[in-house]
């Protein structure tokens, strides 16, 4: 493990703001929109806190996701968001798990606590994109059959769901664009929830502070990814 002095000279300025600003924003909305489920605030501090060690490369990122998407998979049942519930539980959370291992596995450098981002060739590209048509397909008849609510939107969601957890096992920068994709959906399936439920408007606000999140968790993913090259070069 990588030794800092603490986790303020970890994260950078930048990086700590924008997790503090996150949390904060987080916190008063469920206190003026939903002071009753702390389910939904635990998951969103959660959230927010994996991200920003997502964007690090960070494998502690990937542990606390595997939990987040517990915590998401019952809110969403609550919901009768089954599809939200079923893609977390039956796929986001196993495979969060083979991250973790993906990630310990391959470390940009012996003892530092950062993934090695990988290169991934077209025709893997081609085959997440079958594999991620097929399991979309199976996953709609199994929410249809579950009277799943806005079942289209649900269907969308394990589409993006997979290609960012595929696409994070296999440590490929693009995972945060498949995240940032997702969020934009759930931010419009959580509106319709939002819309019968008006306590839900803290989880819209959650994905938008999301969807900033995974955005900068996508530049910071380039800016390692030209790091580790520099160096590869340096050393040879």
């Amino acid at each position: 493990m990588e030794k800092n002095n603490s986790w303020l000279s970890y994260f950078t300025k930048f990086e700590l703001a924008l997790w503090l600003s996150s949390t904060t924003i987080i916190i008063i909305s469920f206190l003026s929109l939903d002071g009753d489920n702390y389910l939904t605030l635990i998951a969103s501090l959660i959230g927010a806190t994996f991200l920003i060690l997502n964007a690090k490369g960070n494998v502690l990122g990937q542990i606390l996701t595997v939990v987040f998407s517990i915590l998401y998979g019952i809110i969403s049942y609550s919901s009768a968001y089954y599809g939200e519930m079923i893609t977390y539980l039956g796929m986001t959370a196993p495979i969060a798990v083979a991250s973790v291992i993906s990630w310990i596995k391959n470390p940009a450098e012996k003892g530092k606590n950062e993934v090695k981002v990988n290169h991934l060739k077209p025709k893997e590209y081609v085959f997440l994109m079958v594999l991620s048509i097929i399991v979309t397909i199976i996953f709609y008849f199994i929410l249809k059959a579950f009277n799943t609510a806005a079942l289209w939107l649900s269907t969308i969601s394990v589409f993006t769901s997979f290609v960012a957890s595929y696409l994070t096992m296999r440590r490929s920068e693009y995972y945060a664009i498949g995240y940032a994709a997702n969020d934009v959906v759930l931010i419009v399936l959580w509106t319709i929830a939002t819309s019968q439920n008006k306590a839900y408007l803290s989880v819209v606000i959650c994905f938008i502070v999301f969807l900033v999140n995974d955005l900068y968790g996508f530049y910071s993913w380039l800016e390692m990814k030209k790091s580790q090259q520099s160096i590869k070069v340096y050393i040879g």
